[in-house]
C-alpha cells in the first residue's frame, strides 16, 4: 500500500497537477531523504535544512540564470562521481566534516534539484520527461531483482550489497532500455516526440547504470551508519531515502544526457 501511494503522489502530482504542486511535493521528498541521511552521516548541522526548501524556491520555482544551473551540476556531477570513487576504491567513505557538508548539499540537495528541473529541460513544460525516468528505474529495479533471482550467481558488490549480482545488474540494464524504446513509442502516439528512440535507449542506460550505482553508493552509506533502512516511513520499504536514491544520484547524469542531446539536435 506504501508503494502504491507513493508511486500514485509521483505521477498524479506530476501530470495532472499545477506545477508549483509537483515542486513543492518533490521538494517534500527531498526533505524527508535529507533527515534520513544527515543522522546517518552524522552531520548535525541544522542549517542545512533551511537551504533545501530554499534552494527550491530560488533555482526551480523562481528560475535562475542558466549559467549558475551549469556550474550547480558541474559540482553536483564531481562530487557523484568522486563519491563512485569511494565505492570501487576504499573499504569506508571517509567521513569528514568538510564532507559530510558537501555530500548532504550536492550529493542529495544538489542531485534532487536536477530530477525537479527535468520537465523544463526542454522549451515547452514536459512532465512525461520525469514520468519516463521514474519508470526506467522502476523497470531497472523490478527486473534486476527478477534477473537476479531466477540467473544471479556472481556477486556485484558482496561486501556492499550481498543480493545484488551481475546478472541482476545486466538483466535489469537490458530491461531498462527495452523500457527507454517503448516509452519513445508512447510518448510519439501522444505528440510528444522531443527524443528519438536512440536517444531514450541512451537516456535509459545512463539512468539505469548510474541509479545502480546510487543504491550501492547509499547502502555503502546505511553499512557504516550501521542500519538496515535510512527510515521507517514506508512500511514494507524503508525511508523514503530508500525509495529514491538510484533516482537522486542519476537525475543530474540524466540531465546531462538530455543537455548533451540537446545541443547535437
Amino acid at each position: 500500500m506504501s508503494g502504491i501511494i507513493y508511486v500514485s503522489l509521483v505521477v498524479i502530482s506530476a501530470l495532472y497537477a499545477p506545477e508549483w504542486v509537483f515542486i513543492l511535493l518533490f521538494c517534500v521528498f527531498a526533505f524527508i531523504c535529507l533527515v534520513e541521511l544527515m543522522p546517518m552521516i552524522r552531520l548535525r548541522q541544522w542549517v542545512i535544512y533551511p537551504m533545501l526548501p530554499l534552494a527550491y524556491y530560488f533555482i526551480v520555482w523562481q528560475g535562475v540564470n542558466v549559467n549558475v544551473i551549469y556550474l550547480l551540476l558541474i559540482a553536483t556531477l564531481l562530487v557523484n562521481i568522486y563519491l563512485i570513487r569511494d565505492l570501487v576504491l576504499v573499504d569506508r567513505i571517509a567521513l569528514f566534516n568538510t564532507k559530510k557538508h558537501i555530500i548532504a548539499l550536492l550529493y542529495l540537495i544538489g542531485s534532487s534539484l536536477f530530477l525537479a528541473l527535468l520537465p523544463n529541460i526542454v522549451e515547452t513544460y514536459r512532465p512525461e520527461l520525469l514520468i519516463g525516468i521514474f519508470a526506467i528505474i522502476w523497470t531497472n529495479d523490478s527486473f534486476a531483482y527478477i534477473s537476479g533471482r531466477l540467473l544471479g550467481k556472481h556477486k556485484l558488490m558482496k561486501r556492499i550489497s550481498p543480493k545484488k549480482t551481475i546478472e541482476g545488474f545486466v538483466g535489469g540494464l537490458v530491461m531498462a532500455i527495452v523500457a527507454g524504446i517503448l516509452l519513445h513509442f508512447y510518448l510519439a502516439s501522444t505528440g510528444i516526440d522531443d527524443y528519438s528512440v536512440y536517444d531514450w535507449a541512451i537516456i535509459a542506460f545512463v539512468v539505469a547504470f548510474f541509479g545502480t550505482i546510487g543504491d550501492l553508493i547509499q547502502s555503502k552509506i546505511k553499512r557504516q551508519a550501521a542500519v538496515k533502512d535510512s527510515g521507517s516511513i514506508m512500511p514494507g520499504h524503508g525511508g523514503i531515502f530508500d525509495r529514491m536514491d538510484s533516482i537522486i544520484f542519476a537525475a543530474p547524469f540524466a540531465y546531462l544526457t538530455f543537455l548533451i542531446i540537446n545541443h547535437v539536435s
